[in-house]
């Protein structure tokens, strides 16, 4: 009898919370199906420039690309500045060439892959000599951990700050804390402020922890600047904890943050820049610009692996910029119903 009263409070515990026994269904559904729909894609046909290849060549590359251009080194170069293409093949003293744009492994892998499909389907006579591999970007030692380092860096920054801010800040309404300062002179805007500055220092220690950590222990390649570098580090745990701020005020207690994670957090994963997404339907595509852990991914892997500046990314910063402004606008406006300033 007190077993089944143990299982009728659990029971009837679940019934009164809806949204947790909802989430429960819904976040393993939402999860596979993320999965399915990242690791279904078809398989990444690489866009080729060219130059001095045979006709044959050019026709069976054709077959197994998704673009190929004929371009000479100097607009070759160009365009994997650009990232209009993967890779920029010739042949050099009978030598193959293959200079790739060197950022994304699914690309390179791509890129080899379809190179030794073209070499197989062609009856030269004669071996062809194997290909000289250059990188645009990075060095052919680079492993994965390199290569999607600069997503991971986002990841983590995002995820605690998310996870630590929100709790926070719940703290700050379940002991009352805010309640009483909500029954100030203070405005709406100065408080939310307070809140952001105050935990934004300490995402800022943070910030800089794992960025010292990862580059200068763990050896990350990074050929960019550490400052600037640091700065979009910021702005993104900046993003986080307006975001993290904010959905706070939708939950009773902590468990309640945890549940966010699912919904807010792992999809931002699949989305990053881990997994390339151009073989996916374009609704995905569309999705993933939705998601500020995108930008800040995008703006990291530029800085990190292609040694560019604030200047060249200052697109994925003013995304990220705009999303704490909403974020913290949607703070002041969620604090209504704690009571009118």
């Amino acid at each position: 009898m007190r077993i089944q009263a143990i299982v009728r409070r659990i029971v009837r515990q679940f019934k009164r919370d809806k949204r947790s026994l909802g989430l429960m269904i819904v976040a393993p559904l939402l999860v596979l199906t993320l999965i399915w729909l990242v690791l279904d894609g078809d398989d990444y046909e690489p866009k080729i420039a060219y130059d001095n290849l045979p006709n044959p060549f050019v026709d069976t590359i054709d077959d197994y690309a998704q673009e190929i251009v004929s371009a000479k080194p100097d607009e070759a170069n160009e365009l994997l500045k650009d990232g209009e293409v993967d890779a920029f093949i010739t042949i050099e003293e009978a030598t193959p060439i293959i200079l790739l744009e060197g950022s994304e492994p699914t690309s390179n892998s791509a890129v080899m892959r379809l190179f030794q499909e073209a070499v197989s389907s062609i009856d030269t006579g004669s071996p062809i000599p194997e290909p000289e591999v250059e990188f645009y970007y990075g060095l052919a030692d680079l492993g994965l951990f390199d290569r999607t380092g600069p997503v991971l860096i986002g990841f983590f920054v995002f995820f605690f700050v998310f996870i630590i801010g929100g709790i926070s800040f719940l703290r700050e309404r379940t002991q009352g804390t805010l309640e009483k300062l909500l029954s100030t002179p203070i405005k709406r805007w100065e408080l939310v402020s307070g809140y952001v500055i105050g935990f934004g220092i300490f995402t800022i220690i943070q910030s800089l922890i794992i960025v010292l950590y990862s580059i200068y222990v763990l050896d990350m390649f990074m050929v960019g600047n550490f400052w600037e570098l640091l700065l979009v580090t910021i702005l993104l745990a900046i993003t986080a904890l307006t975001l993290a701020t904010l959905l706070s005020s939708f939950a009773n207690n902590e468990f309640q943050i945890m549940q966010f994670i699912p919904i807010v957090i792992v999809p931002q994963v699949f989305f990053s820049g881990i997994f390339n997404l151009e073989t996916l339907d374009t609704w995905i595509q569309v999705l993933s610009q939705f998601m500020p852990l995108t930008y800040g991914a995008e703006a990291l892997q530029s800085m990190m692996i292609k040694g560019q500046g604030i200047q060249d990314v200052w697109f994925e910063l003013l995304i990220l910029f705009g999303f704490a402004l909403i974020f913290f606008i949607l703070n002041i406006r969620v604090l209504k119903k704690h009571r009118a300033l």
